[in-house]
């Protein structure tokens, strides 16, 4: 009977996390960002969401460690809450990845074929043939065994972090230190409307630190889960954090946040700025490239998640399906890059970002690390690989931010 492979090495590990937290998220949304705090104040909400993806990964690392099998939190939440509540959880899960998992991948391919525009410009029907072709060419290049996906996966995050290296130097040598830091006269009066600022600015920051946990999708596929799941998670969410604050402060210092704000192509009118049109014309099809790099991450970390849920019968058995020579879940992927193809076709970016991150955050993000607290009360003796530091500081750390951002979310995702 074929099996997954453990084929992943810590490098490509945190490639394939790297990746999918680089895509075109933090290029689209640092418009909306500026925007929602009203200028450079906005940096507290990428820190807001820094913290937020470290004490969340401490919670990811310590159960990828335990429990280093496909599927993530679908295992997670069976194993945090035992047979009946356990099962209920994991059920619900898995229907909500159904839905949640091809609107990841629908977003980056809507934003693809937006970002598209700086080089070609489209009608809306363009634009739907182009996000939906993409999701067709991720298929392809997903089609295949997991230790040629992983070699894939470090070439594409060496142009991914060879850049924003690009956008970080550009920008701190060319930066103006009176744009960076020149305030609205209110931007720090703590009112009520600067923390739904706040809420709506860190709903978009975490939506583009999301993929630090990808590891743990891909748990059963990992050499020395043990040990490569905990370090992959921080050593991705460390890197990535110092490259989007550097990136923020660079865009900064070069275009006035009054105009940054309401930018449709941030980064490619960053670069045309410092260095020409035909500089930024190369910028943009690199930002494009590592768009495609992050859709890849993510259809292949979730086309584990319905297969892991079928191999334990607790969803449809075709998923189960591994491909005979290739040993991956093919069938998962053609499903759900079935759906994305079709949601592509159907909704638009900005909405697409927010129902992301708010219809996760009570089924996975909260329940686990409520789950994690609970265990550790009722089973103290359990042995764990490895535990999170200052336990339970990171994990109730956790739970309080993401029910700001619950709360302070906008009302039709609730």
């Amino acid at each position: 009977m074929s099996k997954l492979i453990r084929g992943l090495s810590l490098r490509q590990a945190v490639a394939i996390n790297m990746i999918d937290m680089v895509g075109i998220g933090p290029f689209i949304t640092i418009p909306f960002i500026i925007g929602a705090m009203n200028g450079p104040q906005c940096i507290i909400a990428w820190i807001l969401g820094a913290l937020l993806s470290f004490c969340d990964g401490c919670v990811w690392a310590e159960l990828g460690a335990k429990w280093p099998q496909a599927g993530g939190s679908y295992v997670f939440l069976q194993n945090l809450y035992g047979k009946k509540y356990g099962r209920l959880f994991s059920f619900l899960y898995i229907w909500q990845t159904t839905i949640q998992a091809p609107l990841v991948i629908a977003s980056g391919a809507i934003g693809f074929a937006s970002y598209l525009q700086y080089l070609v410009p489209l009608e809306t029907w363009q634009q739907k043939m182009v996000s939906g072709s993409l999701v067709l060419l991720l298929i392809a290049l997903l089609y295949r065994k997991i230790t040629d996906i992983g070699k894939i996966s470090v070439f594409m995050g060496m142009i991914v972090c060879g850049t924003i290296l690009w956008l970080i130097f550009s920008g701190l040598t060319h930066f103006n230190s009176g744009l960076a830091f020149t305030y609205a006269d209110d931007a720090f009066k703590l009112t009520p409307l600067f923390f739904i600022g706040l809420g709506n600015a860190s709903t978009k920051t975490i939506y583009s630190f999301l993929g630090y946990y990808n590891v743990c999708h891909l748990g059963g596929e990992i050499k020395e889960p043990e040990k490569n799941i905990p370090r992959s998670i921080f050593i991705s969410i460390f890197g990535i954090t110092i490259l989007y604050l550097l990136m923020q402060i660079a865009v900064l210092g070069v275009i006035p946040w009054q105009d940054a704000k309401g930018s449709e192509f941030i980064v490619s009118t960053f670069f045309e700025k410092i260095y020409g049109t035909a500089t930024a014309k190369v910028a943009t099809g690199l930002i494009l490239f590592i768009a495609i790099s992050s859709l890849f991450a993510v259809m292949l970390g979730y086309s584990r998640v319905p297969y892991a849920a079928a191999v334990d019968g607790n969803y449809f058995k075709v998923f189960s399906k591994l491909h005979p020579t290739k040993n991956f879940p093919h069938v998962s992927l053609l499903i759900l890059g079935g759906v994305a193809f079709c949601f592509s076709l159907l909704f638009k970016m900005k909405e697409i970002i927010s129902a992301i991150i708010i219809m996760r955050i009570l089924i996975q993000f909260v329940s686990q690390s409520v789950g994690i607290l609970l265990l550790h009360q009722q089973k103290k003796e359990m042995p764990f690989p490895w535990r999170m530091p200052l336990y339970p500081l990171p994990a109730l750390i956790g739970i309080s931010v993401w029910l700001f951002i619950f709360y302070t979310a906008e009302l039709q995702y609730k």
